[in-house]
């Protein structure tokens, strides 16, 4: 651990970090990462004009992140004990996603089931940036099953495996980081060289974390099969998918849950055809809850294996259990 934790705190942290996430879920009156998101913009605005623009994007990337990582690593190393290791916990709550990821995806399933199709486009249309005006329950429940696999990694894996590495500090500028991507990452004229640096960085935080998750969806496929097509679909699609963590961790998952995913979407009125993901059938309203339920599995496993890592060092007696 970069910051001093034990292995056996940094386990009883990932844990409690991911129960205060269930337990209490987003803050209801202000959430930290929608005050990161105004200070994103008003910076977007500032600097992303003129000459120079990918230099200005990486500007802006330093001046978003860096203070508040470097402040919350100073505040926990000042409070030291009980306090810093509460700190910890808590920076790990308001980065994690889990619970949000349920409560913004389960909906789209429950309306799906009920046949209220205007319901479900609204509520997709919240947790993705197609078009859903005209989406069938296919439509819905295939960008609902992308965005939980997907989100999978970047609000809840990424996330725990920065914390494993660096604490409440490695959560927190994992999560910022990827915010920025979600915000700035797009080929487009406005963002094409000014978001550029910070997409990189993402991808590079997001490298190791990805596949990690990607073979945690291999191993959790519910039959031997399942597992095989998971692991083949990862290894033969992700190199077709525009990005280079997503690909793996959208292509095992679809495979894992035998779903054919990827395909056609609308983006701003036009059809983008995209590469296939998985091998299978078409997602129907009962695979949105699969996809959860390997969302939450792949969390259990995590936090086993903390648990697991921590136990073994302690029984062999290191020093850093």
């Amino acid at each position: 651990m970069l910051i001093g934790l034990t292995l056996t705190q940094t386990a009883l942290l990932l844990l409690v970090g991911v129960l205060l996430d269930l337990l209490l879920g987003e803050t209801r009156r202000f959430h930290p990462l929608v005050g990161f998101g105004n200070l994103a913009y008003a910076l977007e605005r500032r600097l992303n004009k003129g000459r120079w623009r990918f230099a200005r994007g990486l500007l802006a990337w330093s001046l978003a992140v860096a203070p508040l990582t470097a402040l919350g690593a100073w505040l926990i190393f000042q409070a030291g004990g009980a306090p810093a290791l509460a700190a910890h916990a808590l920076l790990l709550y308001f980065c994690i996603g889990l619970r949000s990821l349920r409560d913004h995806n389960l909906p789209i399933a429950q309306a799906l089931t009920q046949g209220d199709l205007p319901q479900a486009r609204l509520l997709t249309a919240r947790i993705v940036s197609r078009d859903t005006a005209q989406a069938n329950e296919a439509d819905l429940a295939k960008a609902s099953a992308e965005s939980l696999l997907e989100n999978g990694n970047d609000a809840v894996f990424g996330t725990l495996f920065w914390f494993a590495v660096a604490g409440g500090p490695g959560a927190l500028l994992f999560r910022l980081a990827n915010t920025l991507d979600a915000m700035w990452g797009y080929r487009n004229a406005r963002f094409n060289d000014f978001g550029c640096a910070p997409a990189r960085i993402d991808d590079v935080l997001n490298l190791i974390p990805a596949r990690l998750t990607a073979l945690s969806y291999v191993l959790l496929a519910p039959t031997l099969a399942g597992k095989r097509r998971a692991w083949q679909c990862w290894r033969a699609q992700a190199p077709t998918w525009s990005s280079p963590n997503a690909g793996p961790v959208m292509s095992s998952g679809a495979g894992a849950l035998g779903l054919e995913l990827g395909g056609a979407a609308v983006y701003d009125g036009e059809v983008e055809q995209r590469p296939t993901l998985g091998s299978g059938t078409a997602a129907r309203a009962g695979d949105i809850v699969r996809a959860w339920r390997l969302v939450a599995g792949t969390t259990t496993l995590w936090l086993f294996c903390a648990a697991v890592a921590a136990a073994t060092v302690h029984l062999l007696g290191g020093t850093h259990a």
